[in-house]
């Protein structure tokens, strides 16, 4: 089951591109589109950012372990960082990218007749933007964080309740569900792994078999010593009634309380567009398991397209959100520094053929 991401509410400010060429087009208005649009503009940079205004985690109720913001709901930090990039001058349009394509290379023109780079201008990657409206723009450089989608296990509930009272991360939402009844849903051989780790904030804690691998007698072993329960068979449903979670249903009908199910979606990263300028996802593995897909970059976002970064959970998918946040603002000012490279080498081209026509012919 692939759940998209919900709506706010709260969507992106909207509007024209407003010019039809801009240094660096950020795709993906979350919070590591929004740092890095803000590092961007703060550097005096012309920015466009496009966001369909619907972030993976709007069905949750605050962001956690992000420092000065514990608690702040989705929907308003992103407003806040909306504020900010706009403050500086960059620029937010509400809508969708439909391809990508890249104009050069980021090849010199003009070469010596033995093959040498001549003191011609040299030209940086250029890229053409499609959007959803129709229109094109062109940019310099990209950005893309457009993020992940929760692939969920396909049992009755499960959607329902995702991101109130079915969870997959402990830092996101341990503290919100301390001392309550848990269960772990287990459908791959992540599951006791996540039985003991959510044992770190409950003494509640079971273990549902379901569709995952049987614990081996070693783990089997770790689970009793930590008082986590297994229940065999499948599960067939979880129940909710107005809202919230009651328990989880069994193939014979049995129903077992709980207030909290835990799961283990595949992460699948949103780079279907990067496959215009072929790039194309990978597997992502924890501790030897392949948990989704993902688009390979350097640690500072930059992929093996010159002139394309990526930043937050399209590129590294168990970063939070504060994570993400300082991922794009890296990815940032990392374009600005490769945009100044070759804006000298430029001038120093210029320079060199002003000389050339200056200089006192002998």
């Amino acid at each position: 089951m692939t759940v998209p991401p919900a709506s706010t509410g709260t969507p992106a400010p909207t509007g024209s591109p407003a010019a039809t060429h801009h240094e660096v087009v950020v795709i993906g208005g979350g919070p590591a589109g929004l740092a890095g649009a803000t590092a961007l503009a703060r550097a005096r940079r012309s920015v466009l950012l496009v966001d369909a205004g619907a972030p993976r985690n709007a069905p949750a109720g605050g962001v956690h372990n992000y420092l000065g913001h514990e608690g702040t709901p989705p929907g308003q930090l992103l407003a806040i960082g909306r504020k900010e990039v706009t403050g500086y001058g960059g620029r937010i349009v509400e809508g969708t990218v439909t391809r990508l394509e890249r104009l050069t290379g980021g090849a010199v023109e003009g070469t010596t007749t033995d093959g040498e780079a001549a003191d011609a201008e040299p030209v940086g990657p250029r890229f053409r933007v499609g959007l959803g409206d129709g229109t094109t723009v062109t940019a310099d450089r990209l950005l893309i964080t457009t993020g992940l989608i929760d692939e969920l296990p396909d049992v009755p509930g499960v959607a329902e309740g995702w991101g109130h009272d079915v969870l997959h991360c402990p830092y996101c939402h341990g503290w919100e569900v301390r001392d309550r009844a848990i269960g772990i849903l287990s459908t791959g051989p992540m599951g006791v792994h996540q039985a003991l780790m959510w044992r770190q904030w409950s003494e509640d804690v079971t273990l549902f078999v379901h569709t995952g691998p049987e614990p081996d007698e070693e783990e089997y072993e770790q689970l009793a010593a930590r008082g986590v329960a297994v229940v065999d068979g499948r599960v067939t449903e979880l129940r909710i009634e107005r809202g919230r979670l009651r328990g989880v249903v069994l193939e014979d009908g049995h129903v077992i309380g709980r207030e909290a199910v835990i799961v283990a979606p595949r992460f699948t990263a949103r780079g279907g567009l990067l496959a215009d300028l072929g790039i194309t996802p990978v597997d992502q593995e924890v501790e030897g398991h392949v948990i989704g897909s993902h688009i390979t970059a350097d640690p500072t976002g930059a992929t093996e397209v010159p002139g394309v970064w990526v930043a937050g959970n399209v590129g590294v998918l168990t970063e939070q959100v504060i994570g993400s946040a300082a991922a794009g603002m890296r990815a940032g000012s990392m374009i600005n520094a490769d945009l100044i490279k070759e804006e000298t080498r430029r001038a120093v081209a210029a320079r060199r053929r002003s000389a050339r026509e200056t200089a006192p012919v002998s």
